[in-house]
């Protein structure tokens, strides 16, 4: 049986984690009303922060996490990304965070890479 809210992706890179639960757990109201995927590790932290949020977790990012929300957004289940990426560290998967943010364009959905942009977003549901 399908939500009928709309689903929102959660991701963030290691250095950023700790942002996002923060996020989380200060936008716990606000992210309620959305169905929450997240790669592995985001979840774990996103749930810890704010346990009463309605979160799947998938796999890892590098394990093929980020492929996953990608035919999320592809299939039109995902309706929005939440992407902290971490801009001053080496990424070995950039190949896989490219394909996700190209995705999320081509689809036209809603995208935040950052803190600021993702309140607004939220904010404005």
């Amino acid at each position: 049986m399908e939500s009928a809210k709309p689903c929102i992706a959660l991701i963030a890179h290691d250095l950023k984690k700790d942002d996002m639960a923060d996020f989380a757990r200060q936008r716990q109201t606000a992210l309620s009303k959305f169905r929450i995927v997240a790669t592995g590790t985001t979840g774990g932290r996103v749930q810890e922060a704010a346990p009463g949020l309605d979160v799947t977790r998938l796999k890892s990012g590098p394990l093929g996490g980020d492929q996953q929300i990608g035919a999320m957004i592809a299939t039109g289940e995902v309706s929005m990304l939440v992407f902290f990426i971490d801009p001053l560290s080496a990424l070995p998967h950039d190949v896989d965070v490219k394909a996700l943010t190209r995705l999320a364009t081509v689809y036209d959905i809603p995208m935040a890479l950052n803190r600021a942009t993702a309140e607004h977003l939220i904010d404005f549901q």
